[in-house]
């Protein structure tokens, strides 16, 4: 991966997850250290795409904004998929605590990124080991940007670098501290739609192999009409084309019908599923700001059996 690809790909999330925690109310998610990660002239670029993307895709509502920050307010609660990275972010951080009450001892955040969770909650963390598994390049720009920051990496925060598209989880895994015998709970979340199908499901057979019956694994994916022209939503085909621009292609849609038989086949039990309309219930209904939630992304909760 190239070093600005890198760099522009961790830091998006948290420039979203950060714009959220510092301007908007009611919270989705607060993840209250995402805005640090970024400097400001990273903060200041990341607005004026907003703003500047905003001119291209909807010139008549862009001249209605009254001044930038409008413009940047529209722009990530409307078009860019903010309120899918709030949302799946919360889901997966509620369904970990349940997980722990239930005895988790590990939590592996698969295609990290910029994950803060282990900077968040040093409380929970005493009673957890944490392993974030990302792209080599990725995690090595994430590791010296908390050298930068000073951020003193917790004793049972571990990094374990991981090309899915290379090598297999158990193989990374290997390398690391994690312990097999230990009930883990994985979070896997804005990943699955750039691999491809056959990566996807190997890495989710390799959790059901890797962990004791009661581990599960929360995920999020696009369904296959996300890669229907005639069923997609104009975001989320603003989204797609956005990505293909950045040599970042959609891949991977699955099928919400099939998931639990899918999933059955590599003795993982589908325990819950969110569509677009019970994500729009849970986290957004009663919203007077433009989030909703979106288009063709579900949720997903599964046990190993």
């Amino acid at each position: 991966m190239e070093d600005s690809k890198v760099k522009r790909s961790a830091l998006m999330s948290a420039y979203l997850r950060g714009y959220h925690a510092v301007h908007e109310r009611p919270k989705i998610f607060n993840d209250f250290l995402a805005h640090l990660l970024l400097k400001e002239e990273e903060h200041a670029a990341f607005e004026q795409t907003m703003v500047t993307t905003l001119q291209l895709v909807d010139p008549e509502r862009a001249a209605t904004c009254e001044d930038r920050t409008a413009a940047v307010a529209c722009m990530l609660q409307n078009y860019f998929p903010t309120s899918l990275f709030l949302s799946r972010a919360r889901y997966a951080e509620d369904r970990l605590e349940s997980a722990i009450r239930q005895g988790t001892k590990q939590y592996l955040i698969l295609g990290a990124g910029m994950d803060t969770f282990a900077f968040r909650n040093p409380e929970t963390l005493k009673d957890i080991q944490v392993f974030e598994i990302d792209h080599p390049a990725t995690q090595a720009f994430k590791r010296r940007r908390l050298t930068e920051l000073g951020w003193e990496l917790p004793s049972n925060l571990h990094f374990v670098p991981l090309d899915f598209t290379k090598e297999n989880l158990e193989t990374a895994l290997a390398r690391s501290s994690f312990d097999a015998q230990s009930l883990s709970f994985f979070s896997w979340l804005g990943v699955i739609h750039y691999l491809p199908r056959e990566a996807v499901f190997s890495t989710l057979h390799s959790i059901a192999s890797l962990c004791p019956p009661g581990s599960s694994v929360t995920f999020d994916y696009w369904d296959t009409d996300a890669f229907d022209a005639e069923r997609t939503a104009k975001r989320v085909k603003l989204m797609q084309e956005m990505l293909r621009s950045a040599g970042e292609p959609m891949l991977t849609g699955l099928d919400p019908s099939a998931l639990p038989d899918e999933l059955l086949d590599i003795r993982l039990r589908l325990q819950e599923h969110w569509s677009p309309a019970h994500i729009q219930g849970h986290y957004f209904q009663g919203r007077t700001d433009g989030y909703y939630a979106y288009e063709h992304s579900h949720f997903a909760n599964a046990v190993v059996e």
